[in-house]
């Protein structure tokens, strides 16, 4: 067994440990990646011909910035919602993240490609700059230096109270579906987000709720082990009663569910699949020596390691 995630995990029962553990820095802390990020969301939803500037867009999880959504703004949108388990964005990074990304739009930057960011997904036939979707008349609308000033005020009260109306709202914990009004998104999207997330089931009930008819989610999940395991599908090794030693007190982990799970609730949860992009790896693993609740994955679930799903509410 890989001995150091059940050390980590055991150390967290410790009172007061946890806090003093350094957390790694998340890539949303870089604007380069948010930037990458943002512009992969809205080619892909160009290329599946859903909207590329909605007014209203909402974040599973940002991490240690805002920048995802500051992008979204600066390209054209008005609201963001962000939501999280535990706080880790602060204005200080947020301003620094935006300023660097509205230099990467005025410049019209080509997107780092996997070169820069090699476990970024999803992955694209070009990383130019996509002009077709940004073209100069929506950008220069888009960066005007008063409504830059907008961005920059509602990050820091909320909302920009201006002719432009720019609201920015970090909700932390965001359990509650009612902390913002039924049908009042155009689209959700989280990055390496939904495999954190204990309760999946409730993550698109909320979705569904908040999302307005015709509305669309667009999300990157990741079902690798995330280097608790030493195979990439190592962690469905673990017994359940083995993983809670793993997890210990951390607020959030790997939820181990595989592809099918989502395919599932998003059924369930009425979203019609527009794009549905699968990773597949290879395992040296074999079934039998899964744990017990792991047992009948399907063979299509086994391999798949990380999915791009563009999803639209069907009301």
């Amino acid at each position: 067994m890989y001995i150091t995630p059940l050390l980590k995990g055991l150390v967290t029962f410790i009172p007061g440990v946890y806090k003093l553990i350094p957390k790694s820095s998340q890539g949303s802390i870089s604007a380069r990646y948010c930037y990458s990020v943002w512009l992969r969301h809205i080619i892909m939803a160009a290329k599946n011909g859903l909207p590329t500037q909605p007014e209203t867009v909402a974040e599973l999880g940002p991490g240690h910035s805002l920048g995802i959504g500051l992008s979204a703004l600066i390209s054209g949108s008005r609201q963001y919602y962000a939501f999280d388990i535990v706080k880790l964005a602060n204005n200080k990074t947020n301003l620094e993240v935006l300023e660097e990304l509205i230099e990467l739009f005025r410049k019209r930057e080509n997107m780092p490609d996997e070169t820069e960011f090699p476990n970024l997904t999803p992955r694209l036939e070009s990383y130019n700059f996509p002009s077709h979707i940004l073209t100069n008349e929506r950008l220069d609308e888009t960066l005007r230096p008063h409504r830059l000033q907008s961005i920059r005020k509602a990050l820091l009260k909320g909302n920009s109270d201006d002719e432009y109306n720019i609201t920015i709202a970090y909700f932390v914990p965001w359990f509650n579906h009612k902390i913002i009004q039924e049908e009042s998104v155009d689209m959700i999207y989280s990055q390496a987000v939904l495999e954190h997330i204990d309760d999946l089931e409730h993550s698109y009930k909320v979705c569904s709720h908040w999302l307005k008819r015709g509305g669309f989610i667009s999300n990157v999940i990741d079902f690798k082990s995330h280097r608790l395991a030493e195979l990439w599908n190592g962690h469905w090794l673990y017994s359940d009663t083995m993983w809670k030693l793993i997890k210990g007190k951390r607020p959030f982990l790997i939820n181990r569910e595989p592809y099918s799970t989502h395919i599932k609730l998003l059924e369930k949860y009425n979203f019609k699949i527009i794009c549905n992009i699968k990773t597949k790896s290879d395992s040296v693993l074999r079934k039998e020596k899964l744990a017990l609740r792991f047992k009948n994955l399907s063979d299509e679930d086994f391999v798949t390691s990380d999915v791009f799903i563009q999803a639209v509410i069907e009301k």
